[in-house]
């Protein structure tokens, strides 16, 4: 008989990994879940704003419902482990706000080994030594109390509009579709953003 998988394993299988960063979204949905009293959105009925990128995102995304397909996860480039998470049928939203001492990020050492390793001139023993210390932060941080964890805050939002489908209108100059929305003008033609010389978030 085939053991049922735990949420966790089951938000790791989802993401490709364990890691401290997983950890810190898995938390945090799971904290935001329990004070809206709420299940996972099966559509719109919850809202995300994350203003990170990192892998928290993915845990967020897994146990919330909240996704961009959806319309419902918003992404703000704060580069920050804050997350509001709200529900339209309650009308409640709580902003979580990730304690950073959580990270270790003051220990030199590890600091010096992170690095050898994201460029690829670690050697086994470091990798493996690297690997060690972020299964234990992974765990200290799923074990760690609510209160060292992050600061938890009942805040009052303007819920965003329900996702929108708009029409598609094509780019004059590579002739692909592209949403309305999105189009813009160019010696009096219509583009796309890529065909204008725009660019979004830094990628050209």
């Amino acid at each position: 008989m085939c053991k049922e998988k735990t949420p966790w394993e089951k938000t790791v299988e989802f993401h490709g990994h364990s890691c401290p960063g997983l950890a810190v979204g898995y938390r945090v949905a799971t904290i935001a879940l329990n004070k809206l009293t709420e299940a996972r959105a099966l559509d719109e009925e919850l809202v995300a704003i994350v203003e990170n990128d990192a892998c928290g995102v993915d845990a967020i995304m897994f146990l919330t419902g909240c996704t961009l397909g959806k319309g419902n996860l918003f992404f703000q480039d704060y580069g920050k482990q804050v997350y509001t998470i709200g529900s339209r049928v309650s009308n409640q939203a709580w902003r979580i706000s990730v304690n950073g001492k959580i990270w270790g990020n003051s220990d030199p050492n590890m600091t010096a080994l992170r690095q050898k390793v994201f460029c690829g001139c670690a050697t086994e023993e470091e990798k493996k030594e690297f690997k060690a210390i972020h299964n234990q932060r992974t765990n200290y941080i799923m074990d760690l109390p609510e209160d060292d964890l992050c600061r938890v805050t009942k805040i009052d939002i303007k819920f965003p509009e329900h996702a929108r489908i708009f029409n598609s209108v094509v780019c004059s100059a590579c002739g692909e579709p592209v949403m309305e929305t999105r189009a813009r003008l160019k010696d009096g033609q219509t583009v796309c953003i890529p065909c204008g010389g725009l660019s979004i978030g830094g990628i050209h």
